[in-house]
């Protein structure tokens, strides 16, 4: 059985006084959470003080981006050294907005799955088609497409490798897949990592659903062969975030 794993992405959203705020609350709420792993994905910003606040807790700490190169002249960019030294776990890579608002290629997203591995990062690698792709029935060449480009001369396995599908046009839009929609997408991603690494870790990788989740629609997409969630909105609230959390605890 796959353990569940929860995801906060929180974006460009908190200040390091709304990051304590929320840590405080979260680890209050989430005291009886035991089966489930929760991650925290703040600002750069806030990483400081959210490692401060959850060194206490088994809450883990994400980044939401990182660059492939250890250091060098590369203004603005945070390299996986740097996310390491900050306490980080996790790093989302190859979230939509990150192709589709700042260009980044099938190319530099298997750079940094690459670098996130070798130096013990666990990526967590967004794929997922466009409202475009999926009526001109392409949604399924598409993701396939992503995790072949994405996942290229890459060694994983169960321990170092999540996989959180998104459909891109229910991202912040308040419209999520169904949970079928859902459903088939883990088959054909599974399928998928069983084909570019037949030595067997495909079934134990956890598949986490993204895009408008909440806790009144994550229940539905549990039982299409998700382990989770990676989540957006929902995760910017302590309360609200805990009801995903707990769910996936009591499933």
């Amino acid at each position: 059985m796959i353990p569940s794993l929860i995801i906060a992405n929180w974006k460009m959203h908190k200040t390091i006084k709304e990051t304590e705020a929320f840590c405080r609350d979260f680890i209050v709420l989430s005291r009886g959470i035991h089966k489930t792993t929760v991650v925290i994905c703040p600002p750069f910003t806030a990483l400081a003080a959210a490692r401060a606040c959850l060194e206490s807790s088994n809450i883990q700490l994400g980044a939401q981006d990182m660059h492939w190169e250890d250091k060098g002249a590369y203004t603005g960019e945070v390299s996986p050294l740097q996310l390491i030294d900050a306490g980080c776990r996790y790093v989302i890579i190859g979230h939509s907005e990150r192709r589709h608002l700042r260009g980044e290629t099938e190319e530099m997203i298997n750079k940094k799955i690459t670098a996130a591995v070798a130096h013990d990062l666990i990526p967590v690698l967004c794929v997922g088609e466009t409202l475009q792709e999926r009526e001109a029935g392409r949604a399924g060449h598409v993701v396939a497409l992503q995790l072949e480009k994405g996942l290229q001369n890459i060694n994983f396995s169960a321990g170092n490798l999540v996989i959180a599908y998104e459909p891109v046009w229910a991202i912040g839009t308040g419209v999520n897949a169904s949970g079928r929609d859902a459903g088939e997408m883990a088959a054909l991603i599974r399928s998928c990592l069983g084909k570019l690494n037949p030595s067997g870790p495909a079934p134990k990788i956890p598949l986490l659903y993204g895009g408008s989740v909440k806790a009144d629609n994550f229940a539905e997409f549990l039982q299409e062969d998700m382990n989770g969630a990676l989540v957006g909105g929902a995760s910017l609230q302590a309360d609200s975030f805990f009801e995903i959390v707990r769910l996936s605890e009591d499933a």
